[in-house]
């Protein structure tokens, strides 16, 4: 694919989620593989970083099997996060800033030291400062949701926003902990941390693993979204929306009254 082609979907998916417009999905027309969508995707975000976004970290996608069910694909992804997709924890957020937001509850990790180079399992957690209960709001740019995993990927793997509970010290015994995502305190979706990698720990090595694959350092102070620990649900206006993940805590945030 030449310059000018990544160049031209790149603005073309910026500009899809800078105005919240649907667009069709683009390998039936452009063909790109794998490796172009994430060269889209890089460009896509270098020009929100032109913009003065800053990096805060990445996210991974389809990390658990309900998700890769639920969105029709087989293999792990990841994005990247710029500051002005981190709401603060407690907030209201206008759902007309989205296209059609969903919420997934996620285990977020704050790491300590830069991630230059491929982790074992045994060495992630001495990378790591802390571990924190967390929400994602995923808002594909593609009409009805619908996309090719080169899609999603040039779209940033579905990235709009997060919010990111207290953190905790303890990032070691991960595995198998209770999730639950509730609406108005009414549980919409629940898991377990269980179906992250079978430890969302490993999300940390699998991110070690595409950054170098990628000549990309994760740097200290960054944020690493494992995925999520159940299927995404639609959010809807006036919404309590919480996360609560055992032992870890919980996180919430309100959606405004009118989308």
């Amino acid at each position: 694919m030449s310059t000018l082609d990544i160049r031209a979907i790149s603005t073309a998916l910026d500009n899809a989620a800078r105005h919240r417009e649907e667009v069709d999905p683009l390998t039936p027309v452009h063909g790109f593989n794998l490796d172009d969508a994430y060269l889209i995707q890089r460009a896509s975000i270098a020009r929100r970083h032109e913009r003065g976004e800053l990096p805060v970290g990445i996210k991974l996608g389809f990390t658990s099997r309900a998700k890769m069910i639920q969105m029709g694909v087989d293999s792990l992804i990841w994005g990247l996060l710029t500051d002005a997709m981190l709401y603060e924890e407690g907030a209201v957020i206008d759902l007309a800033d989205f296209i059609h937001p969903r919420a997934e509850p996620e285990v977020c990790f704050l790491t300590k030291r830069d991630i230059d180079r491929p982790l074992t399992l045994l060495e992630a957690s001495s990378y790591l400062e802390g571990v924190a209960p967390a929400i994602e709001i995923i808002d594909s740019r593609y009409r009805n949701f619908k996309f090719t995993l080169e899609d999603v990927v040039a779209d940033n793997c579905s990235s709009a926003g997060l919010v990111v509970g207290a953190m905790s010290l303890n990032v070691n015994g991960l595995a198998n902990l209770g999730v639950a995502l509730r609406f108005n305190g009414k549980p919409m979706q629940m898991g377990s941390t269980g179906a992250i990698l079978g430890d969302p720990l490993r999300s940390v090595v699998q991110a070690s693993r595409l950054a170098a694959r990628a000549q990309m350092v994760i740097p200290a102070g960054s944020l690493i979204m494992a995925g999520a620990a159940t299927a995404a649900q639609a959010l809807t206006a006036g919404t309590h929306v919480s996360a609560e993940i055992t032992s870890l805590g919980r996180v919430e945030f309100y959606t405004g009254a009118h989308a």
